[in-house]
């Protein structure tokens, strides 16, 4: 059995028990959906440990155009009118694909796959195989597994997984990190660090637990700010501790991906602007150690 540690990937931070179980799931066959809100890494943690086992992956985003022939395959058109249903006129899918390589399967947004498609998933979970009308059985080789990930907390457009599904797969949530090593995650995927990491990632948290707010901003939004706001110092020719510089960085970067509660009056960037005074705040005098520039 390959062993994987978070630590063996720079771009995986934190997560080193949820890297042990879903290696030792990968490993042993275990089908296994992975949970949590977007910007948690789930993606990148299950590429990384495919990477290490050396085990090919076929990625499928998961929304409601997601037919079961797109995810099997189906027939060429063309070439059935010429020579019939041979095996040349047929295309596999992301599906039938993992299956013939002993791959794994990744279905994104697994809530939001239309529950005929899933269905097509129960059989090839439980019985590693397939029958394909016109084409015949299709066998899973050693080493097929199936991971999907959804996110628990957004009911928009989305739907409850059957329990035939969720009764063939393990589960493993994958929660936030801990500040400091979202911090870490910013720095890395920046190459920047200082008080302009520390006041984006305490924006991105504090827009997670305010009352106003009924989606808060991943990491991902702290990255594209902390991008943004040091850009922006350089193109205005301006220090990076202008209020200014990182007001427009962080509502360019979370306006679209904070979500205020339905009865409020108060707008995204009113919240952000909040938020970012808050920060400055607490920064106090490091705010000094912001960068001016962004480097060329």
């Amino acid at each position: 059995m390959t062993s994987f540690a978070a630590d063996d990937d720079p771009m995986v931070v934190g997560l080193r028990r949820e890297a042990e179980i879903l290696s030792v799931a990968l490993a042993t066959g275990c089908h296994t959906v992975l949970e949590g809100p977007p910007g948690t890494g789930k993606s990148t943690l299950l590429r990384s440990i495919a990477a290490a086992s050396g085990r090919g992956v076929e990625f499928v985003e998961g929304n409601a155009e997601l037919t079961p022939a797109r995810l099997i395959g189906s027939h060429d058109p063309a070439l059935v009118l010429d020579g019939g249903y041979t095996p040349e006129a047929w295309t596999d899918g992301p599906l039938v694909t993992a299956m013939r390589s002993g791959g794994l399967l990744y279905l994104e947004e697994l809530n939001r796959i239309p529950e005929e498609t899933l269905n097509v998933l129960i059989t090839a979970m439980a019985e590693r195989e397939i029958v394909v009308p016109r084409f015949g059985r299709i066998g899973a080789a050693d080493g097929f597994v199936l991971v999907a990930a959804m996110n628990p907390f957004d009911a928009i457009g989305t739907a409850r997984v059957s329990q035939s599904i969720a009764d063939r797969m393990c589960r493993i949530a994958i929660g936030y990190l801990d500040e400091g090593q979202e911090r870490e995650v910013v720095e890395r995927q920046t190459g920047l660090d200082g008080s302009l990491v520390a006041v984006a990632v305490s924006i991105a948290r504090g827009s997670r637990t305010h009352p106003a707010v009924r989606i808060g901003s991943s990491v991902r939004g702290a990255i594209d700010m902390v991008r943004l706001a040091s850009g922006l110092a350089t193109v205005r020719d301006q220090p990076g501790t202008e209020r200014e510089v990182l007001l427009d960085g962080a509502i360019a970067a979370m306006s679209g991906r904070v979500r205020v509660h339905e009865d409020q009056s108060r707008t995204a960037e009113e919240v952000i602007a909040e938020l970012l005074d808050a920060a400055l705040a607490t920064e106090g005098d490091d705010r000094a150690t912001l960068p001016r520039h962004c480097e060329p």
